[in-house]
């Protein structure tokens, strides 16, 4: 009932920025918590950032201060804001989001299909 489709991945330069996108669409859904997460070669999958329904936000030691996690609730959009890229940046980012639905009410976590951020030197 629920998806969540990224966008605003590529191919950059160390030192450049990039900004993802993922918008959460379907129908009768509330949305919680979501956060961004990556996965990198031969590394397992870590959090980068979450922001909460009320705005609170947590970041990555290794992306604090670089990168700016943010939501617009009235477009179901979250966004990532990635300053001065690294080479150790690169990895599939993925959208989450914690999704209420109705009829019956429950929780789910959705997960977007990922998007591909290369960072070279």
């Amino acid at each position: 009932q629920v998806q969540l489709v990224e966008s605003g991945g590529g191919l950059v330069q160390a030192g450049e920025s990039l900004r993802l996108s993922c918008v959460a669409s379907g129908s009768s859904f509330r949305i919680g918590s979501m956060g961004w997460y990556r996965q990198a070669p031969g590394k397992e999958r870590e959090s980068v950032a979450t922001i909460t329904s009320g705005g609170s936000t947590n970041y990555a030691d290794s992306v604090e201060g670089r990168f700016t996690i943010s939501r617009d609730n009235a477009k179901n959009t979250v966004y990532l804001q990635m300053n001065s890229l690294k080479p150790e940046d690169t990895a599939v980012y993925y959208c989450n989001a914690i999704i209420m639905l109705a009829q019956p009410i429950r929780y789910l976590e959705v997960w977007g299909q990922g998007t591909l951020v290369t960072v070279s030197s």
